[in-house]
């Protein structure tokens, strides 16, 4: 057994979602993630009771990493500027020049494969999905609703279909990034949503 356990379970996670992201949930067995993560069968068994239990915790560990990395991001773009329509403008800036510094399209979103294949999980697996894109939803419409309340809409607007529409455009884009192998996509999509705030929301009071 490896002498590092913790090291072993990231090993036996991060190849399954590799493996995952490209052949989807049914296409993975154990044995490709065994063979992927070079690790043996008795370790594999050893931090998880089957490839259901692994699925579970793979999507837990995704949808807290996607969590963590929005709220850091808000953060920073919140330090930047006081003004809740530059928060938000920033924020995407930021996705999109994480986005443009890829060498690779970007590998894709876990929760979308999962969802493709959503009759192989029970409830608690698409609640943790669903969960995760209520909290995106939750965080960027308080922002909006903030920005409407100090920058008036040029035209009358859903806040709630708008903070919804960049979770599309990121998984959209995943999908169109991957399909035409251009990595630049993504990035060119959340340029357009930032360049569609701007337009809508008058800053100049």
């Amino acid at each position: 057994m490896n002498k590092d356990p913790e090291n072993t379970r990231t090993k036996i996670m991060n190849a399954a979602e590799s493996i995952i992201l490209d052949k989807g949930f049914g296409g993975t067995t154990v044995s490709n993630v065994i063979e992927e993560a070079g690790v043996s069968k008795g370790a594999f068994f050893h931090h998880f009771s089957s490839k259901a239990e692994l699925g579970e915790e793979l999507v837990q560990r995704y949808a807290d990493q996607d969590a963590e990395h929005l709220e850091q991001t808000l953060v920073k773009a919140e330090g930047l500027s006081d003004d809740p329509l530059q928060q938000l403008l920033i924020f995407i800036k930021l996705f999109e020049q994480e986005i443009e510094s890829l060498e690779e399209p970007f590998p894709g979103c876990l929760f979308a494969s999962y969802l493709q294949q959503s009759e192989l999980f029970d409830h608690k697996i698409l609640e943790i999905i669903r969960e995760s894109m209520l909290l995106w939803r939750t965080r960027v419409l308080d922002k909006l609703k903030k920005i409407e309340q100090k920058h008036h809409p040029r035209q009358d607007v859903n806040l709630q279909s708008l903070a919804d529409m960049l979770m599309v455009i990121f998984e959209g884009s995943f999908v169109l990034s991957q399909s035409l192998n251009e990595n630049k996509v993504i990035a060119q999509q959340l340029s357009n949503y930032h360049s569609y705030l701007q337009l809508l929301f008058d800053s100049s009071n």
